[in-house]
């Protein structure tokens, strides 16, 4: 069977490796933890950074040009969704806990990975003060760019949390906008970025969207021209309150 599996990749320019399947589920899961691991750990440093006032962007784009620990997964920002990274990382400190470990680091992960989404929350009520009845535009709500995918979308508790606090949220995705109405059927889902962002007090910003970063003059349509951005996407505007997640 191994064989045969291993032909199916013959034509890949890719080492294949050869191992037991209680080895090759481990090597799948660790794989997925360890880069959920540099994204909570990239995140627990943008925060400390923000509070320092050092860009953290410049510290791990230097970080990364060691070959031990490479470029990739060094972005600060919302923390990661999705249908594997949250799931494995679970399942590995549900698995080491069934054993009597106490997992502390995979655990550290998810608490990080937690707190991130209200992080942006926190940043928006120092901004605005009282969130109640005001316009929070919300762009990017799959969990990551080119997916209608909103599994563990970290758009998912930042809504949670501004509708707990009274804000009305005007939101827009290129391709979740459907997928989220079945979680959320009491906020606005609107066609396109300029829509939501019409007469919004704020703008948080979700998703990696490629068209985000083209956005400019649809901000003036804003009532105050307030960007909370958790994926450092967007270029700061004179006129514009920019505030970054962890730089």
């Amino acid at each position: 069977a191994g064989d045969l599996v291993a032909s199916l990749y013959s034509g890949l320019d890719c080492e294949i490796t050869r191992t037991n399947p209680r080895t090759a589920e481990m090597i799948k899961y660790v794989n997925n933890a360890f880069l959920a691991t540099k994204i909570s750990f990239s995140n627990e440093i943008g925060n400390i950074c923000k509070q320092l006032d050092i860009n953290t962007y410049e510290v791990m784009k230097a970080v990364g040009k060691d070959f031990r620990i490479g470029p990739h997964f060094l972005n600060s920002g919302a923390g990661f969704g999705g249908s594997c990274f949250p799931k494995d990382v679970k399942a590995l400190i549900g698995k080491a806990k069934s054993i009597g470990y106490e997992p502390l680091i995979l655990e550290s992960v998810i608490k990080v990975n937690e707190k991130q989404p209200g992080r942006m929350v926190l940043l928006l009520k120092k901004e605005l003060g009282d969130l109640k009845c005001k316009k929070i535009a919300v762009l990017g709500l799959a969990f990551k760019n080119d997916t209608d995918d909103i599994r563990e979308s970290r758009a998912i508790p930042v809504i949670n949390e501004l509708l707990d606090n009274g804000a009305e949220v005007s939101a827009y995705d290129p391709m979740a906008n459907e997928n989220m109405s079945r979680i959320f059927g009491n906020i606005k889902y609107n066609s396109s970025a300029a829509d939501a962002l019409k007469e919004a007090d704020a703008c948080l910003v979700m998703t990696e969207w490629d068209e985000f970063k083209k956005l400019n003059k649809e901000f003036d349509m804003m009532e105050n021209k307030l960007i909370i951005d958790g994926r450092h996407m967007l270029t700061p505007r004179k006129d514009t309150k920019y505030v970054g997640l962890c730089w």
